[in-house]
């Protein structure tokens, strides 16, 4: 279940109207991320270097799995964000994890001194920084899909958040990641209101995803200021080695 927003802003919204955050990887790789699109049909994905979200159409047929199996490749593993629908019969579901969205509702946005700009010469050290916290995929050219920023110590990055999809008039916050031998200290909340103090400056609003299960991060969105908007899901599946005619078979209920 969701709830309803208005396509251009958080407020409220006529029911049944889509919004670009039910399908924001579609909503940015046919809008401001056009310039990284993928695409076989009317299945779209970002370079595999860049992020591993894709975007299916809002009811994917047959011919949308195919695309997306050519794509990707026989045996390929393929992330499904927000995905509820059916799956193919022999596509392999190899994760699932139910997570939330939460948008700008007020937060105390604002820069911060201590920041500094991440760019291309930080990601060896941007990659081992998430690899030691693992806040989520983060690929050797995520870098490039919008504004980074990170805190230093000792000339050591420990702390870091940045910007991934943009949909129409929105900006998603990630890669909110600290050193464990600097938590407790608020750099993750300082960078978060930092990236959303950008965000906003273009005009845009600050929106994010994080588990529905890390309780703690969705303890610190809430008591910033961000609004639950819907449960979502995070899915993966397997493609099939083989394919009927170049096609999946007949789709059975996701798991």
């Amino acid at each position: 279940m969701s709830t309803v927003s208005s396509p251009s802003g958080p407020g409220p919204a006529t029911a049944g109207v889509p919004h670009v955050l039910d399908n924001p990887a579609l909503a940015s790789l046919t809008g401001p991320h056009a310039h990284f699109a993928e695409r076989r049909g009317r299945v779209l994905r970002y370079p595999v270097d860049v992020s591993p979200w894709l975007a299916l159409p809002d009811a994917p047929d047959a011919r949308d799995w195919a695309d997306l199996a050519a794509l990707a490749g026989p045996g390929s593993e393929v992330p499904l964000p927000g995905y509820r629908g059916e799956v193919p019969d022999g596509w392999e579901i190899t994760f699932r994890l139910e997570g939330v969205q939460f948008v700008d509702d007020g937060i105390a946005a604002a820069p911060d001194a201590e920041a500094v700009r991440l760019g291309p010469a930080d990601v060896p050290e941007m990659l081992d920084l998430v690899a030691r916290t693992e806040p989520g995929p983060f690929l050797p050219r995520t870098v490039e899909l919008g504004t980074y920023l990170g805190i230093r110590r000792g000339g050591a990055l420990v702390a870091m958040a940045g910007e991934r999809l943009h949909p129409p008039g929105w900006t998603e916050i990630s890669a909110v990641c600290t050193d464990p031998a600097f938590r407790g200290e608020g750099l993750a909340t300082r960078l978060v209101l930092a990236v959303a103090h950008g965000i906003r400056e273009r005009g845009e609003t600050p929106f994010l995803h994080t588990g529905a299960q890390n309780t703690r991060a969705v303890r610190l969105y809430e008591s910033l200021g961000f609004r639950l908007r819907r449960h979502t899901l995070f899915l993966a599946a397997r493609v099939p080695e083989r394919l009927v005619d170049g096609r999946p078979a007949v789709p059975v209920p996701v798991p």
